[in-house]
């Protein structure tokens, strides 16, 4: 690459993707794939693979730092940055020095130099001592600081071409969104259930939400809390499906036929089924839920161990070991906090005993069970499910096709 041809980029450092070894070619898919998806609305972005990072070309693009905000909702990223992508050339990288600094005002800096290949005629140690000096030239008042700087210029060279840049952030963290599967997550309007799904997300899962409502036995706002959390939670997998299923007239059946202590455990064993039935019909290989350890009645060990055996998809419980100050403060990081608290009346809070029991045993839920016919309600809930899609960015269109079993592209993203 010729100096003439230095522009600017946004470069992507991932971590947990290196360790896949012979898998990691699908996981890279998955993130050039959710790159692409994550900008498609801002501008041209091309996207090319690099030996231990990716690099998204912002040659003609109107608003890089637009870019780089939207990176920072992509899982998978360690670190990012907006670069300047030049030649590896001594005077070439010492260019873009200038112009990384030029409008930065420091007192403090060091230079973080890397060679990504060692056949480059100066070492790391030596790189970081020219383009140091270089800067002390330009700057004469700052001083070189490699504990605390104020200002830290990264340079990565590769065989052909160099990045500078200043202003790296951490990324999300985690695994591509797609990368491990689909999930189907017990959506609330609270606090809780966005996070789990959310950390879900960050493994790598696709999530489907089922929200539960009790219209027309309660006001119709627990489902406009809950399209709106997955609104702003489709900011992280681009495409979200939300089921909506009516659960008012079989509390009113539990009601009649359960003695209150045992309701609460049965509504969400009853729950777990139909999400179960709704998650074989996406796909999903798991059931997701915000439940966390002796929160609530219904979160004892005793009554979680019941609500797993009324179904046979797994049962993930990402918030189990979290307490609600934690929970509170990624839900505000999240941005669904204050959607959260928005008053409502959602169906956990019809039909609900003033005790509920903290320690059923299975025979007792075979028992107050054995009064329902549970076939039934199962089949009328999953029966009267009405789905709702979402897509970021908005108008983007389905992503993925809406094909049950969509296989990522084989063709990499390059040049």
């Amino acid at each position: 690459m010729s100096a003439a041809r230095s522009h600017p980029c946004a470069i992507v450092h991932y971590h947990e993707i290196s360790l896949k070894g012979g898998n990691r070619p699908v996981f890279l898919r998955y993130l050039q794939q959710n790159l692409l998806r994550a900008t498609s609305d801002l501008g041209p972005v091309r996207v090319i693979q690099l030996p231990g990072r990716i690099v998204l070309d912002l040659a003609r693009h109107p608003d890089p730092d637009a870019v780089r905000d939207r990176l920072g909702r992509v899982t998978g990223i360690a670190n990012l940055a907006l670069a300047e992508r030049t030649s590896s050339s001594l005077d070439a990288m010492k260019r873009a020095v200038e112009g990384a600094i030029a409008q930065q005002p420091f007192g403090s800096f060091r230079i973080t130099a890397r060679r990504a290949f060692k056949t480059f005629p100066l070492s790391s140690v030596e790189l970081n001592r020219v383009l140091g000096a270089h800067v002390r030239a330009l700057r004469p008042e700052a001083r070189v600081d490699l504990a605390h700087a104020e200002l830290n210029v990264h340079v990565e060279v590769l065989p052909a071409e160099a990045f500078v840049y200043c202003d790296r952030r951490a990324g999300a963290g985690g695994l591509p969104v797609g990368s491990s599967g689909t999930v189907a997550a017990l959506l609330s309007g609270g606090i809780d259930s966005p996070v789990a799904a959310w950390r879900m997300m960050k493994r790598g899962c696709r999530v489907v939400f089922v929200h539960f409502h009790s219209v027309p036995y309660l006001p119709d706002v627990s489902r406009k809390k809950a399209r709106e959390l997955v609104e702003r939670l489709t900011q992280w997998q681009y495409f979200s499906r939300l089921f909506f299923v009516p659960f008012g007239e079989i509390q009113r059946e539990v009601v009649l036929s359960v003695p209150p202590p045992a309701r609460v455990v049965v509504y969400r064993r009853l729950m777990a089924r139909i999400a179960e039935r709704l998650a074989r019909q996406v796909g999903a290989a798991a059931l997701v839920t915000g439940d966390s350890l002796g929160q609530v009645a219904s979160q004892t060990l005793h009554n979680l161990a019941r609500i797993d055996e009324a179904v046979t998809l797994p049962v993930l419980r990402p918030l189990i070991g979290m307490d609600k100050l934690e929970i509170t403060e990624q839900a505000r990081a999240l941005d669904t906090f204050e959607i959260s608290i928005e008053p409502d009346a959602d169906c956990c809070t019809l039909f609900v005993p003033t005790h509920p029991g903290t320690r059923m045993s299975g025979e007792e839920a075979a028992a107050v069970e054995a009064r329902l016919d549970i076939a039934a309600l199962v089949g009328a809930g999953a029966a009267g499910a009405t789905l709702e899609v979402f897509d970021f960015p908005p108008g983007a269109g389905v992503f993925p096709p809406r094909s049950a079993h969509v296989a990522p592209r084989e063709e990499p993203v390059s040049e």
